[in-house]
């Protein structure tokens, strides 16, 4: 089908989205490197680094003071009043940031589980001191234990340094692996006094200053790598100064001790060559510190002035995309309504009501019936799929109408078949009837019986044809029938019949017209019973009065059926569907649901109490006599 004359649906969505995607992914491309997000939290870290991070530094400091002082009084025995001095300088200042800490909000999750983990060393701050004072644990515990208090610290400052800009972030972190690298001094200068006081460097203190020499020098020269020239300046003019040459030279001289050796004459200066050191170092990590906080500010200004001019160019672009998208969405909308109203309608009105008068007559549609569908549409598109509506229409009726043809003529195929065997089964049976009376020899006679037997039930499924075809059978009664004749009737054309026990009804009968149809539904529910239950089980059909009319029950001891099969089959019984040639093995089921919504019979499959099933068939008052009467044809 050629594309009809007009403005393409490509091109109005096109329209319709282009402006506003590329509006608001340019604003958005550009807003995700420099969000308002990233100066707010740039500031909130300015505030971090004044009220949190440099409270923590102070605890960090003294923490490592009074690491030196208390390995220097295990050591030596002495100084426990400037030690004391020490660790009161040090409850200050975790106070202090205790305090500071608690009156800080907006606290990361990351930052607040650091801060959680250091809150659990500070405690255990305590426990070491006590084995301090007992002098029951070893120096390099010691050390260890401070450490771990420090080293919580310092995965706090990690999770806090989490700064938006790229090249400030590797600064910070850069100033934070110099901290690290200073607290290990710290640790190497506790260690030194270890190895005074015994006067000899055992295995296991060479090895741990080994690892605090490695670690030391690894995150300074990885920190100055990063660092731009004015905060790597005075790291590098003390690099090259005496002082920390003199030092490489008392960690070199300490890893390269043995525990038989004796300390060497210039052992007596490594106190002051680390004093000197460390005095150097603070002065530059505080210099850093500074530096880097004083960079906060103009950086997240800046930040935040980039993000006002592009936001508000992205707020006119997407104000346009808005009206222009409205605009063109409205017109879109009124066509691909009126396009799925005419397709609904078309579905589930008329190709329904058409389908549904198809299956009951053959009759060809009207004009009416078949009308194609209009939409005023000026999209290309939109006609298009109109006019594909129609054409879609136009087959589906053709093929209803052949189904339904199709259809029409199977059933009169059913019809005329089964009037046929109907006729000649009538006839059979009178032959049988007369030959059963000419006859007295029992062997002959039985052979009769069960030949008349084998035709009346041929004659109920030639019946079945007729009903499936929305047929009545020949057969019929003008009188009614007492509701015992009409179930032994049904019982007659079971197969097995003698596992059928029929208990004595109600005295009522059924009206003439329903006779029929009530002993075929009976005849199909009997037959399922003895079916599908062992051959040496009994079949009961039971009956009694109710309010509205006789509840016929037929009881076997089978297996039963799961229960969303049962449910299944009781949804068939109550809306009787249409005869589907491919449930073939459920054509009794099929059978049964015709005649009861023919007499508004209502049946209902469920679990017998023997493990099989009851077959409930409540037949209206309406269909049941006033007297009992005489059965008569």
């Amino acid at each position: 089908m050629p594309p009809t004359r007009g403005r393409p649906i490509a091109l109005k969505l096109l329209i319709l989205l282009l402006v506003p995607l590329l509006s608001l992914v340019g604003l958005w491309a550009f807003a995700a490197g420099l969000t308002g997000g990233d100066g707010v939290r740039l500031l909130a870290i300015n505030d971090l680094a004044t009220n949190f991070a440099t409270p923590s530094e102070r605890v960090n400091i003294a923490l490592q003071n009074e690491r030196l002082a208390s390995v220097e009084f295990l050591v030596t025995g002495q100084d426990a009043a400037a030690m004391a001095k020490l660790r009161g300088t040090t409850d200050r200042t975790v106070a202090e940031f205790r305090k500071l800490a608690k009156d800080q909000r907006d606290l990361s999750p990351e930052m607040t589980a650091q801060l959680t983990v250091l809150y659990g060393k500070l405690d255990g701050l305590t426990d070491v001191r006590r084995e301090v004072d007992g002098r029951s644990v070893a120096p390099l515990d010691v050390i260890d234990g401070y450490s771990q208090i420090v080293d919580a610290s310092f995965r706090m400052y990690d999770a806090m340094v989490l700064v938006p800009d790229m090249s400030l972030y590797r600064q910070a972190k850069s100033v934070t692996m110099l901290g690290e690298a200073k607290d290990v001094l710290s640790r190497e200068r506790a260690l030194i006094a270890i190895v005074l006081a015994k006067g000899r460097v055992d295995p296991r203190e060479r090895e741990a200053f080994t690892g605090m020499v490695a670690t030391r020098r690894l995150l300074y020269t990885q920190a100055l790598s990063h660092l731009d020239g004015s905060l790597r300046g005075p790291y590098a003019r003390l690099a090259a100064s005496p002082v920390y040459r003199e030092f490489l030279e008392a960690e070199d001289a300490i890893k390269g001790q043995a525990a038989t050796t004796g300390l060497p004459a210039t052992a007596a200066t490594w106190p002051i060559d680390g004093e000197n050191l460390w005095a150097a170092v603070e002065r530059n990590q505080a210099a850093a510190v500074t530096g880097i906080t004083q960079r906060v500010m103009p950086t997240a200004i800046g930040m935040l002035i980039k993000i006002g001019v592009a936001g508000g160019v992205g707020l006119i672009a997407v104000i346009a995309s808005i009206l222009l998208s409205l605009r063109f969405r409205r017109r879109l909308v009124r066509e691909l309504d009126g396009l799925r109203d005419a397709a609904t309608e078309l579905a589930e009105v008329r190709l329904a009501g058409l389908i549904k008068r198809l299956r009951k007559s053959a009759v060809p549609p009207t004009a009416t019936e078949v009308a194609p569908i209009e939409v005023k549409a000026h999209t290309s598109e939109v006609s298009d799929i109109v006019r594909a509506f129609n054409d879609v229409q136009s087959t589906a009726v053709a093929a209803a109408v052949s189904q339904a043809r199709l259809r029409h003529g199977v059933s009169q195929v059913f019809v005329n078949l089964a009037r046929r065997n109907q006729s000649l089964l009538h006839r059979q049976l009178l032959q049988l009837d007369s030959m059963e009376r000419a006859t007295e020899e029992p062997e002959v006679l039985a052979d009769l019986f069960k030949l008349d037997h084998l035709t009346t039930r041929m004659r109920r499924h030639a019946e079945s044809l007729i009903i499936l075809s929305d047929q009545a059978p020949g057969r019929g009664w003008r009188n009614p029938v007492p509701m015992l004749d009409v179930l032994r009737a049904a019982v007659a054309e079971v197969e097995e019949y003698e596992r059928v026990e029929v208990l004595q009804p109600p005295q009522v009968a059924l009206t003439g017209s329903a006779v029929t149809d009530v002993a075929h539904l009976m005849a199909e529910l009997i037959e399922n019973a003895t079916l599908f239950s062992p051959p040496q089980t009994k079949v009961d059909v039971r009956s009694a009065l109710t309010q509205h009319g006789l509840m016929v029950e037929v009881e076997d001891r089978g297996l039963g059926l799961p229960r969303v099969e049962l449910d299944e089959l009781n949804e068939r019984l109550v809306t009787a569907p249409e005869f589907d040639l491919a449930q073939s093995d459920r054509l009794g089921l099929f059978v049964v649901s015709r005649l009861a919504a023919r007499h508004d019979i209502k049946v209902t499959l469920t679990a017998s109490p023997y493990g099989g099933l009851t077959a409930m068939v409540a037949l209206p008052s309406a269909l049941l006599a006033d007297q009992p009467v005489a059965a008569g044809r």
